[in-house]
């Protein structure tokens, strides 16, 4: 009988400190969260701008043509895959990958992982990986994905590789995150052929050119989308890990009553037992 409430003791000091460090993993996540979000909806602006420009010289002028909208003729794909550093965050990275596999379809490809998850996952998996120089931390400046984007447009303009996408959890709410895949290049959004949306020429007039414009602002967009894409990201993964984190609290809880009342049932037996015998004895 005593070493069996010993071991519930023991049991229940192990839950309850399993359930301090879920506790604080959970508020250090919501305040991480609320940073994500922030800085999320403080690069919203600026893609769009971005965006419109791209769409307004390429549907402004008849003649426009980009080495960024024309067909590559290259099948070859790279994936940046953007996942997180640490686990403790539910399904987060599994669903992602996960998703990935189901849009490849069979397809070969190779990756560009952003996020230790992302680089132990498709290194394990023998993948071809572009670089690893970006799986040291899912969390990149803006500076940092400008750098990563003019690779990202000197390996398309030299045949590299002919498609790169994008593959992110996109947050929406609390309980709600979602896998997004976004094609980076070709811009096949604003080639005319496959889009054409209009029939008069632009009165704007660029210097020196229309598509030597716009190819100058495509790196910078695609920054925008890959910064943006990685806000999302740790978003989603704070999202994730803090009710993660919550549900573990709420479990441990759950097992310390539940432990709680079984330790006060044995010890009531105990006593009981005790009394009865004594009693029994001083009648004898």
């Amino acid at each position: 009988m005593a070493s069996n409430m010993k071991a519930v003791k023991l049991r229940m000091k192990s839950i309850e400190s399993t359930r301090q460090i879920t506790k604080a993993m959970e508020m250090v996540a919501t305040s991480k969260l609320r940073k994500a979000k922030d800085r999320a909806e403080l690069i919203t602006p600026g893609f769009t701008v971005m965006r419109h420009t791209l769409r307004d010289i390429a549907e402004g002028n008849l003649d426009f043509s980009s080495v960024y909208t024309r067909n590559p003729g290259n099948d070859k794909a790279c994936y940046i895959v953007i996942a997180g550093d640490r686990g403790m965050a539910g399904g987060y990275n599994n669903n992602l990958f996960k998703y990935v596999e189901r849009k490849a379809d069979g397809r070969d490809f190779s990756v560009l992982p952003i996020g230790k998850k992302a680089y132990e996952y498709y290194s394990k998996k023998g993948y071809d990986i572009v670089s690893d120089q970006l799986a040291d931390s899912a969390e990149k400046s803006i500076s940092e994905c400008f750098e990563v984007s003019k690779s990202i447009c000197d390996a398309y303009k030299e045949g590299k590789f002919g498609h790169f996408q994008l593959y992110y959890t996109e947050f929406q709410n609390m309980m709600n995150m979602v896998t997004r895949r976004i094609p980076l290049l070709p811009l096949e959004d604003f080639d005319k052929k496959k889009n054409p949306k209009s029939e008069i020429k632009s009165i704007i007039e660029y210097s020196p050119d229309e598509e030597t414009v716009f190819d100058k602002i495509v790196p910078e967009y695609i920054a925008y989308v890959l910064y943006s894409g990685i806000c999302e990201s740790l978003a989603s993964e704070y999202a994730a890990r803090r009710n993660a984190m919550e549900s573990a609290t709420k479990n441990a809880e759950e097992m310390l009553d539940d432990l709680s009342l079984y330790y006060n049932r044995v010890r009531q037996a105990g006593i009981t037992q005790e009394i009865t015998e004594i009693i029994s004895g001083a009648n004898a």
